[in-house]
This record gives structure tokens, C-alpha cells and sequence, in this order.
């Protein structure tokens, strides 16, 4: 099986580099030439994943054609309101059918399409299969061959298998599961979550906000993905509880940081100019704020999110207001 990998950020080029080092044909494509450059002087993405030397057998390159020739897979790993502009550009060089594998969470705010209805939207008349890979992850702690499960979504079986087999190694364990839609929803969702434990953490606020957001944010997640069709078992699974865990409490997570520093007083144009990454959560809070009001589904932590980003709100009477809600029952 033949990999190409598209997007040079730190998830990326990690998925690429166990892939190379599995012994699978492998290139990545990076969008910047001097970054490609630097990578195939120094076999390491210092920008964006800095102390990993990179396998021998990895190709790197800027060129789509040479990236996508004769590939059995393509796996996106692109911020995820860039993904339909790369796709499109990659679709000339496509067979028909192909694999889609996309590694990228989030929502596109113009539409308010997943990544699965990107594809399918763009790819229509080549009929894609596509596959979500998901969970939580940080690619610092991948790319030193940590321990680490994920989930795959995929509705064809024998395709899952077939990527299952493919991408797993003895430090990173592939499970499966049909629901894709789920999958991706929860990938999506989580990194809203994310940012509003980080503006409790910047309140000063302890373990109990922090747990209470996670538990409310798997309900608010709920409420969304069964409106859309996923099944609630799969939001209870890696995707979902697992990398609302994970991106709510890890030091490395980019949407905690953004939300922390929000809390701490800092304006989010400054925040978002001191980044070197995509947070992806920020344009995913303001799409599914859309998406909650467009489906008529109840996500108030999500809309809390939404004022502080985008309305200037302040986190204190954020948080007021929602402390502040009619009482009810849990269920």
C-alpha cells in the first residue's frame, strides 16, 4: 500500500513518519517549498515538529503530482477549513474511486460540512471511500513511539480492515468502527470543549469545573451528533469522551492553550498571531454554533465559547450564565 500523506504540520508528517518507518511507501506532501527544502537537508520538520528525525525512506515534496502518483491512499492531514481547496486541487490526479483517509477534525464554516461531506461533494462523480481517523492524540507523544490508540471510521469493512492492518504498529493501536460520521463529529466537537476548560484553568477555576465541562460537553456533543446521524456509543468511545479527555487536560493541547490565555485576560487576535499551529477549535466553535441554531439542538457551553471568541464576552459572566441556567434534570 502506497501512502500520501497531505499536510506538513505536526500530525501529519508524524502519520507519515510511522508509515515510512512501518515500511509502507511513503511521501508527504508540505505545502511550503522552503520548508520541503529544509526537511530533505536536515531530515527533520524543525517548524512544526522539532527533534524528530525523520525515516530515510520518507519522500518529501511540494509537487502534487509526484505525491499522489500511484498512491492507494490519500490521508489529509490539512487544517480543515483549507481541506475542500486541497482536495479540489488534488482531484485532477485522482483515479477513480479513491481512498480518502482524513486525519484533519473540525467543521467548514462556510457550509457547515464535515470532512466526509467535503469529500463527497467535491469527489462526487470519482465515488471516494472514505475513512476518518480520529481519537486522542497528541503527535509529539506519537512520534516518540508512545503508546497510543485511535479510531478509524469507516462504513467498508474490508477497506477498515485493510487500514487497520495498515496503521497500526506495536506503540499505536487502530480500532475501527462503521460510524464515521460519529467519528469525525467527535473529533470536531471536542476542541470547543477544549477551549472552555482552558479559560476555567485561566479563571483559576479547579478540577470540578473541569470535569463538569467534560461531562457537559459529552452531552452537548450528543445532542449534536445524534441530530446529525451518529451513533451514541461511538461519542462515548475514543473519539469523543477519549480526546475530550485527552485535549481538555493535556498541557500540549493548542485549543486548552487558546482558552486558557483567554481566561488569563489576552485578546484571541493576539493569541492566534503568537501560534505556530492551527487551533482548529476556533472556526469549529463558530460553525457549530451555526449548526446548533441551524438543527435546533440545545449546546449552551458551545454558545458560552462563541460569545467569548467572537462578541468580546467576558469569561467571568460567561461562566455566570451558565451556572446560572434553569435548573433540571440530568438525562
Amino acid at each position: 500500500m502506497k501512502v500520501a500523506v497531505i499536510g506538513g504540520g505536526a500530525w501529519g508528517t508524524t502519520l507519515a513518519n510511522v508509515l515510512a518507518k512501518k515500511g509502507l511507501p511513503t511521501s508527504l506532501w508540505v505545502r511550503e517549498m522552503e520548508v520541503v527544502a529544509k526537511i530533505n537537508a536536515t531530515r527533520e520538520n524543525e517548524w512544526y515538529l522539532p527533534g524528530v528525525k525523520l525515516h530515510d525512506a520518507l519522500e518529501v515534496t511540494g509537487d502534487m503530482a509526484q505525491t499522489a502518483a500511484s498512491a492507494d491512499v490519500l490521508l489529509f492531514a490539512t487544517p480543515s477549513q483549507f481541506y475542500r481547496s486541497v482536495l479540489g486541487q488534488f482531484r485532477p490526479l485522482l483515479p477513480k474511486k479513491p481512498v480518502c483517509v482524513c486525519a484533519n477534525k473540525g467543521i467548514e464554516l462556510d457550509t457547515l460540512m464535515t470532512m466526509s461531506q467535503i469529500t463527497e461533494d467535491v469527489l462526487g462523480p470519482l465515488k471516494p471511500r472514505f475513512a476518518m481517523l480520529s481519537g486522542p492524540t497528541f503527535a509529539f507523544e506519537v512520534s516518540r513511539e508512545m503508546p497510543t490508540a485511535i479510531v478509524l471510521g469507516c462504513a467498508d469493512k474490508k477497506l477498515a480492515k485493510e487500514l487497520q492492518s495498515a496503521f497500526s504498529t506495536d506503540y499505536l493501536r487502530v480500532y475501527t468502527n462503521p460510524d464515521f460520521r460519529g467519528v469525525e463529529l467527535g473529533g470536531a466537537f471536542k476542541n470547543i470543549i477544549a477551549i472552555a476548560a482552558g479559560v476555567a484553568d485561566g479563571l483559576g477555576f479547579g478540577s470540578n469545573a473541569r470535569a463538569a465541562l467534560i461531562t457537559r460537553g459529552l452531552a452537548e456533543m450528543g445532542r449534536l451528533g445524534k441530530a446529525m446521524g451518529a451513533q451514541p456509543a461511538t461519542l462515548t468511545g475514543l473519539s469523543g469522551m477519549g480526546d475530550l479527555v485527552l485535549t481538555c487536560t493535556g498541557e500540549l493541547s493548542r485549543n486548552r492553550t487558546v482558552g486558557l490565555k483567554l481566561g488569563q485576560g489576552h485578546k484571541l487576535m493576539d493569541i492566534l498571531r503568537d501560534m505556530r499551529a492551527v487551533a482548529e477549535g476556533v472556526k469549529t466553535t463558530e460553525a457549530v454554533h451555526a449548526l446548533g441554531r441551524k438543527l435546533d439542538v440545545e449546546i449552551p457551553i458551545t454558545d458560552q465559547v462563541y460569545q467569548v471568541l467572537y462578541k468580546d464576552k467576558d469569561p467571568k459572566q460567561a461562566v455566570k450564565e451558565l451556572m446560572g441556567r434553569d435548573l433540571k434534570g440530568e438525562m
